[in-house]
């Protein structure tokens, strides 16, 4: 499996406790990217891939291009319609400085959701890695923010990216007021190239233009995780207290509705703990759906190969020790117990590795069989998937 070590430390270190969420920053000379994704790649997707707008469409000075002008409906004999791309009106439009976007890409190319997966291991946070590709210096999407922290890889020439830092702290998509522009010089203007990359908390006004000929990057975009999405989780958790099911007092007398609140403030409290977050924390990682992968041709078993790979579908999944020494495997939302042998089994794949059932059977001292047995459980709950090469 394709890993990124050279993002993984970068992304390391001094910046989760000294940058994320609260200050931009760039890295030169990350590493080679270029075999993320190629222009052969491109054109193969956007050929082939059916893709509807708004996952793939055309920006253009801050406005959204029209698809009619760079793509045709086509009717299938079932009455389907889809948008066919027209090559030569798509390249007329990236001429007249069109900027071509790609969202999910990371769902089409498997070295794209590789690293995606990398960055959700570091992130704990799901990732959504979008393409963008222009060709002219006129802008696609003008002086914006984004809603959430982002990773910017930089595949092909350069762009120069204007950041004017924020006008409203940590704002969210569902907000009671939204940002307003920014006023003055940009605080900071960088020039990535291929290699570079960057990092830019939610909030922060940008704007960005190609400067020397065609740029393609990709922008991996972070789930946040705030506050807001604490109480609301707690809110649920709350569901089985009586006081939180009862009725409100609304016919009570004040001492009623006094007497009510100070119980729920309790609870509320109590529910506050001091290791609330990490209980949060590890009940999202434990959770998370992940990026299910069918394991075709083989419908009804894991076949005892040595040489059959096998990795996780989601880079979140954890292990604990229980009292009785067996280890505890969450991931996906649901949740194994197996005893202190298969330790050596579950440990790389927690690690994201994609080990052959071999090599995890020589290693734990257990059979091919007994490895495919295993790993058929979390096959057929979804969370794993096995890969002939």
């Amino acid at each position: 499996m394709t890993t990124f070590t050279e993002v993984v430390e970068c992304l390391g270190g001094d910046f989760p406790a000294g940058a994320f969420g609260r200050q931009h920053r760039v890295w030169n000379n990350v590493a080679d990217f270029s075999g993320l994704l190629s222009w052969d790649d491109v054109n193969e997707i956007v050929a082939r891939g059916r893709l509807e707008p708004p996952r793939l469409r055309l920006h253009r000075d801050g406005e959204q291009i029209p698809w009619q002008t760079y793509a045709t409906p086509v009717t299938t004999r079932r009455s389907t319609v889809w948008q066919r791309i027209q090559p030569s009106r798509l390249h007329q439009q990236l001429k007249d400085g069109a900027s071509l976007v790609l969202d999910a890409v990371d769902e089409l190319h498997a070295p794209v959701e590789a690293l995606a997966r990398d960055l959700e291991s570091v992130f704990r946070s799901h990732i959504q890695v979008n393409m963008y590709a222009s060709w002219t210096g006129r802008e696609g999407f003008g002086t914006h923010w984004d809603d959430h922290d982002v990773v910017v890889v930089q595949l092909e020439g350069a762009k120069r990216w204007r950041i004017y830092g924020p006008t409203r702290i940590n704002p969210l998509y569902r907000d009671l007021e939204a940002p307003q522009p920014p006023e003055g010089e940009p605080l900071a203007e960088i020039m990535l190239r291929a290699g570079d990359m960057l990092y830019l908390p939610r909030g922060w006004w940008h704007a960005v233009a190609a400067t020397e000929g065609r740029s393609l990057h990709l922008t991996c975009g972070l789930q946040t995780t705030t506050g807001a999405d604490l109480i609301g989780w707690l809110s649920e958790r709350l569901r089985g207290s009586e006081t939180v099911r009862a009725h409100l007092p609304a016919f009570g007398t004040v001492a009623d509705h006094a007497a009510y609140l100070e119980t729920l403030r309790k609870e509320i409290s109590e529910a506050l703990h001091d290791g609330v977050i990490t209980e949060y924390l590890d009940h999202r990682d434990a959770t998370e759906p992940g990026r299910p992968t069918p394991f075709l041709p083989y419908l009804d078993a894991v076949p005892a190969e040595p040489d059959l790979r096998v990795r996780l579908t989601t880079a979140r999944a954890r292990t604990t020790t229980n009292a009785e020494g067996q280890v505890v495997l969450m991931a996906g939302g649901q949740q194994w117990t197996f005893a202190p042998a298969a330790v050596p089994v579950l440990a790389p794949l927690v690690a994201g590795e994609s080990p052959t059932l071999g090599f995890l059977a020589e290693d734990a001292g257990l059979t091919v069989e007994q490895v495919a047995s295993l790993v058929a459980e979390l096959v057929s709950a979804d969370v794993a998937t096995v890969i002939s090469r």
